[in-house]
């Protein structure tokens, strides 16, 4: 008996593994299949495209299921865990230049390889791929380092967030107009499915110091300030930088064969391997550091962060994979073909994709087990989930409304931020936190790849111009939710919880009977 225990220890670890695996696998099937059939019905009834595209966006889907399971799986066995560790180690080590350091090289080096803003830099054809992701990277890890003061002297984020979007607002009109929807959707990519599981971890390890009660609230509201240093730096590049003749352009992909089509997707691994490793070494590079000098974990607890690293790293080649060969080529090309059709019917497609399209982003499922352990359930993640669905779709809608017909991104951004701030005043501060949190989680990969192609393929249609209507969608999806998410906040607190309020009152020699009182 003594014999065969470790063994039985050790293969239900592993059937427990594969259980988990498929479980995330499943639910990632669930969240694809929505946007699937919507793309396969448009294609087969309505507009159709060709075969090798469908095929590819069908192999695509694939790909980004397993992906989606693995990264799933990884990143609640490594990046939550390696986020939270270090900050509360760094917290503890009550070094403030140390803090402000190391918060600042995080921000950079994670930013700089984030999957997200690779797209988007690749995608932007008036500004140098180098010089933006090094100032975008700069801008958050200038805010990453000020997001560590705030959670350590407990600065409201209310206060925080109105004087910083005035100074955005302020910027963006003195600013180029061909930067300012670049520079809202930089805010938007940073914060993709590599950089919100660790950022989230890290405000919670942090937080996890202090004892007081709004320590739980400042928790939240890293991944929302490191969404406004981009969109700073972007604004206070725009002022000065010229080399801005650049045109955006749509690529035309040809599948001769299925052999080609196979080949080009095992083409992009190799790419998406060496992206990963880079985006993945500097984290784990910090990690080690940390492990010998700070953490040191036992060896089992360390090999159990490896492996989800392991985890991780798969499931982003392959979600990438499956999105930029199998995603991107549709969508613009199905946005080309719609818009050929009729322009209007292309808003409530647009909003109906949305709806669906926040349940395939990896990082909001993060957001949603992080919401429901730090308010031990009081806000459910279903809730969260069903109001950024809302959100998203009207993100959308508004998106291809500036496609069609050409409006400012002003007319949409300034009003909502406005709302959103006045909303902060009437809500508990956890939920402006999460609201503005859930604004940089909602627009991941799944926008700026699918969505963004399908904006450019109508706006080249319609003769439109890309920098000023297509782009802007990202920053739309970051926008809703801040509106959303207060809302439901304004609700939960003002109407559910009043009547649980109204308790029954008793006099010193009243009679009570158990059954009365627990009714």
């Amino acid at each position: 008996m003594r014999v065969q225990k470790p063994k039985k220890i050790k293969r239900s670890a592993m059937e427990k593994t594969r259980t988990v695996l498929g479980e995330k696998i499943r639910e990632s099937a669930a969240s694809v299949l929505p946007i699937l059939c919507i793309v396969v019905i448009l294609c087969l009834c309505i507009v159709p495209m060709r075969t090798d595209l469908l095929l590819t966006f069908l192999i695509g889907a694939l790909l980004l299921t397993a992906g989606m399971g693995l990264f799933s799986l990884g990143a609640e066995q490594s990046m939550t865990l390696i986020g939270s560790r270090i900050g509360t180690a760094l917290t503890r080590t009550k070094n403030l230049p140390l803090i402000l350091g190391v918060s600042f090289l995080l921000g950079f080096a994670i930013t700089v390889a984030e999957p997200d803003l690779q797209v988007l830099a690749d995608t932007v054809p008036h500004i140098e791929k180098t010089v933006l992701l090094a100032v975008v990277g700069a801008g958050v890890g200038l805010f990453m380092a000020f997001c560590m003061v705030r959670i350590l002297y407990g600065i409201r984020l209310r206060w925080v967030l109105l004087i910083c979007y005035a100074l955005v607002f302020t910027l963006a009109a003195f600013t180029d107009k061909r930067f300012l929807s670049i520079a809202f959707d930089s805010g938007g990519v940073t914060t993709g499915p590599m950089t919100v599981p660790f950022i989230l971890a890290l405000g919670l390890g942090v937080s996890n110091v202090r004892s007081d009660s709004g320590a739980k609230a400042d928790s939240f509201g890293l991944v929302a300030l490191c969404s406004i240093g981009p969109i700073l730096a972007v604004l206070i590049l725009g002022l000065f930088y010229r080399d801005s003749s650049g045109v955006a352009e749509l690529t035309e992909v040809s599948y001769a064969s299925t052999t080609v089509i196979g080949s080009a997707f095992l083409a992009a691994i190799p790419v998406y391997l060496r992206e990963m490793a880079v985006s993945m070494l500097p984290i784990v590079g910090i990690f080690l550091i940390a492990q010998l000098t700070m953490l040191r974990m036992n060896r089992r607890s360390f090999w159990k962060i490896i492996v989800g690293v392991l985890y991780t790293y798969a499931g982003l080649v392959l979600f990438l994979t499956g999105v930029n060969v199998g995603f991107s080529s549709l969508g613009a090309a199905l946005g080309t073909a719609l818009a050929g059709e009729r322009s209007w019917p292309l808003i409530p497609l647009a909003a109906l994709l949305g709806w669906f399209i926040i349940s395939a982003e990896p990082a909001v499922g993060v957001l949603e087990r992080q919401i429901e352990d730090v308010s031990a359930g009081a806000i459910p993640g279903k809730t969260i989930k069903r109001s950024l669905s809302a959100a998203i779709a009207l993100a959308m809608g508004f998106a291809m409304l500036r496609v069609v017909t050409g409006l400012s991104l002003l007319w949409f951004i300034v009003p909502g931020y406005a709302l959103a701030l006045i909303l902060s005043f009437f809500v508990p501060d956890i939920y402006t936190a999460i609201a503005f949190d859930s604004g940089g989680v909602a627009s991941g990969p799944m926008t700026a790849t699918f969505m963004l192609q399908f904006m450019m393929g109508a706006s080249i249609a319609l003769g439109g111009d890309v920098l000023c209507d297509a782009f802007g969608v990202v920053a739309l999806v970051a926008m809703m939710p801040l509106l959303s998410i207060q809302a439901v906040g304004f609700y939960y607190e003002r109407i559910v919880k009043r009547p649980q309020e109204e308790t029954a009152v008793y006099g010193d020699y009243d009679i009570i009977e158990l059954w009365e009182a627990s009714a």
